[in-house]
């Protein structure tokens, strides 16, 4: 009797002789692992979408299985749409919690977590409230939320050793517009169409006046973040648009280039020195025409 290839199934006629099936055992793994998929597919729709048909014929023992199912599903919506709510305190604050609460819901339902991290969720939150039709009367929501969003997530950033002034000095002017800058991972950029900044100052400080006259018109805005430190900043037009190019990693002479473009007098020179001064500055890489750093 032929022993055949390893992991075969002899399988014997009723000729006597033996016929190799060497791909039997694959297919039940096969089966196996698909019906697995199946599985978490299924439980996945049942916890998640709070749709059960499928995974119900799976479950055995105690009773009232649908019921069960809609506990977890009731418990994982009520912990991301407090997770949500917990994210974007301003924002309730100023449309609305139950305005809020249903459009977090909804945004739960649509967009669950892709990521492991809780902390992470709700980036996209900004976007699907401000189409959410209860929002057409505040063309600002959008903005402060994604305000609230980077405020938030700046406030955990962690300073790190920045460059002095003598560590540039070394490199001649050259060089200098052929470097990237790295700057600490507690800044960020925005621009806004509104006076949003002034708007969730007001949250934060918890002095908001009995009324408040929401501005509209461009707002240049550097938010630093370091250990739940916050600072919010107004800079011009030129300033903002050359550290905003250097944070997106573009060269310093095209950031310097792109500023000069929306002010002549804009000083280049002193913008860096400004950006060592404060702190911004943790690490500088050389880029050669036509090489690499």
């Amino acid at each position: 009797m032929s022993s055949g290839p390893v992991g075969a199934v002899p399988l014997v006629g009723t000729d006597g002789a033996t016929t190799i099936a060497p791909r039997a055992l694959d297919s039940r793994q096969d089966k196996t692992a698909a019906s697995l998929i199946e599985f978490q597919a299924s439980i996945r729709q049942a916890v998640v979408l709070g749709e059960d048909s499928a995974v119900v014929p799976w479950l055995v023992g105690g009773a009232n299985a649908r019921q069960r199912l809609a506990l977890h599903h009731r418990h994982y919506e009520a912990s991301l749409v407090k997770a949500l709510l917990d994210r974007f305190p301003a924002t309730v604050w100023l449309v609305g919690s139950a305005f809020v609460t249903e459009t977090a819901r909804q945004f739960v339902r649509r967009q669950p977590p892709s990521r492991p991290c809780i902390a992470e969720y709700g980036e996209d939150f900004p976007v699907f409230l401000a189409a959410e039709r209860g929002a057409a009367t505040l063309p600002y929501v959008r903005s402060f939320a994604e305000l609230e969003w980077h405020l938030g997530r700046l406030s955990l950033a962690v300073t790190l050793p920045a460059l002095g002034a003598s560590d540039l000095s070394a490199l001649g002017p050259d060089t200098l517009m052929n470097v990237k800058i790295t700057m600490q991972p507690g800044v960020h950029y925005v621009h806004a169409a509104w006076d949003i900044d002034n708007l969730i100052r007001l949250f934060l400080t918890d002095s908001a006046p009995d009324q408040f006259s929401l501005q509209s018109g461009d707002a240049w805005i550097e938010l630093r973040g370091a250990r739940g430190d916050l600072q919010m900043n107004r800079l011009e037009r030129a300033s903002f648009a050359f550290r905003a190019a250097l944070a997106a990693g573009q060269l310093l002479g095209d950031a310097a280039i792109a500023a000069i473009d929306l002010g002549p007098t804009f000083d280049a020179g002193q913008a860096l020195a400004t950006l060592v001064t404060d702190g911004l500055v943790t690490a500088i890489d050389v880029h050669h025409p036509g090489g690499t750093a």
